[in-house]
């Protein structure tokens, strides 16, 4: 991901709350372990034949566009979930293997979350919060224009609830994830904060109004 400084309207913290866990780069091999045995036990949970190609780091993680997140537990530094983002500054998308985009998609400063994984855990549904805010702090960072996921269902609810739109109204099988079927949806980073509080959305305080010093991105 190439550093830039962000040009879009940021709504303003207005607190700060810790996490009992951190998000962060991956900055090295046994980083990159740690995040592929989340993803490994994750998809092997709901996708096991799939699962089974995802024991070893794939090409995509070492990519110079790609980074990976990891969200290690504060208490001993255990692993508890992962995400990979790809930016289309220096190629497509990865899902662009398998499906082509729209020209207003494609066209567009997109960045991909993929390969999200999750301990099973009752802090579940805050760790992947956690990982969809530093995929959403990074577009920030980047002035990245849209965000890009390809969601199997009943995943695909997750990002409905986050405002994601459908980009087709039929699920795609993507090629690079099994023949899958998944929706292709996308959000609006630049209008996120208005989109938010347009629906009411009971996230927009942990996304858009708290600072969680916890979650680095750099």
């Amino acid at each position: 991901m190439q550093n830039t400084i962000s040009l879009y309207q940021k709504p303003i913290v207005i607190k700060q709350e810790s996490l009992p866990f951190t998000v962060r780069l991956v900055k090295n091999e046994s980083d990159l372990m740690k995040a592929v045995s989340i993803r490994q036990s994750a998809y092997e949970r709901h996708v096991p034949e799939f699962a089974k190609l995802l024991q070893e780091p794939e090409l995509a993680d070492y990519e110079d566009d790609t980074v990976v997140f990891l969200a290690e537990s504060k208490d001993d530094g255990a692993p508890l979930g992962t995400i990979r983002i790809q930016s289309n500054f220096v190629r497509p998308l990865d899902l662009e293997k398998s499906v082509e985009l729209p020209t207003w998609l494609s066209e567009s400063k997109i960045a991909e979350a993929s390969r999200l994984g999750i301990v099973a855990s009752p802090q579940g549904s805050l760790i992947k919060d956690a990982l969809v805010k530093a995929f959403y702090l990074l577009c920030m960072k980047n002035s990245i224009d849209l965000m890009v996921i390809s969601a199997r269902r009943p995943l695909n609810r997750m990002y409905e609830k986050l405002c994601f739109s459908d980009v087709f109204s039929d699920l795609i099988p993507m090629k690079h994830i099994g023949n899958i079927p998944h929706k292709i949806m996308y959000f609006d980073v630049r209008s996120s904060y208005k989109t938010w509080t347009e629906h009411n959305h009971p996230g927009v305080e942990f996304f858009g109004l708290t600072h969680h010093p916890d979650i680095s991105i750099d």
